[in-house]
């Protein structure tokens, strides 16, 4: 049984969502599940649209980074999605997170 680089490397975004919950732990309020949520989704949302936007960069000048740079570019275009949203993001979060809660809200009801 060999072992894939790739595949460990590689962040895929289906398993983000179990990335806020281990931080958040078990006492965590309905709230703040929310909150995270909304924002992991905002991060999944900017990390799609920034993939989009660096497909376009062309890299074939004088200083390219040829095959890594290509390889490394969706780890860093994730980083910079994760940064973005949990620095206050472009309001996203905060249009989900108020949907969430009145979902809630109707839901106990």
């Amino acid at each position: 049984m060999g072992f894939d680089a790739t595949i460990s490397l590689a962040t895929s975004t289906p398993a983000l969502h179990t990335m806020g919950d281990a931080a958040l732990g078990s006492k965590a309020t309905p709230e703040a599940k929310a909150r995270a949520k909304a924002t992991e989704f905002e991060q999944v949302f900017l990390s799609t649209m920034f993939n989009q936007m660096f497909a376009g960069i062309d890299t074939s000048g004088p200083f390219h980074g040829g095959q890594a740079e290509e390889t490394w570019r969706g780890i860093l275009v994730d980083k910079y999605a994760g940064e973005i949203a949990r620095s206050g993001g472009i309001g996203l979060a905060d249009a989900v997170y108020t949907q969430l809660l009145q979902v809630q809200e109707g839901a106990s009801k």
